[in-house]
């Protein structure tokens, strides 16, 4: 006789915003945030005032209500210098680092 499932959206629910699987979030954008500061650019004074800054504003976040529908456990890495944006994408005189683009995809493989 075939085995039968039937599913439970409760329970399903649950799963989502579990502490385990908020824990397994935490630990990819972990492995995100490792290699955005492996990666990141990094300035050399007297020509930039902070060198370091950016490499060091990396940070995690989590929770278990994320997500569009605010249903599940999300983790987020993130750089929190204020600069960060034009690191990222580049200005015209600065050509476009995509640091936590490609630590994504590296961990993404990985």
């Amino acid at each position: 006789m075939a085995a039968r499932f039937k599913m439970s959206r409760k329970g399903v629910g649950e799963l989502l915003r579990s502490e385990m699987l908020e824990a397994e979030m935490v630990r990819r954008a972990n492995i995100i945030k490792s290699v955005a500061e492996g990666i990141a650019p990094e300035g050399v004074p007297p020509g930039d005032p902070h060198p370091g800054f950016y490499r060091a504003s990396v940070i995690v976040t989590s929770t278990r209500r994320g997500g569009r529908r605010k249903n599940r456990a999300t983790a987020t890495a993130v750089n929190t210098a204020y600069y960060a944006r034009w690191v990222e994408y580049g200005t015209e005189r600065v050509r476009p680092h995509h640091v936590m683009l490609r630590a994504a995809q590296a961990a993404g493989r990985g």
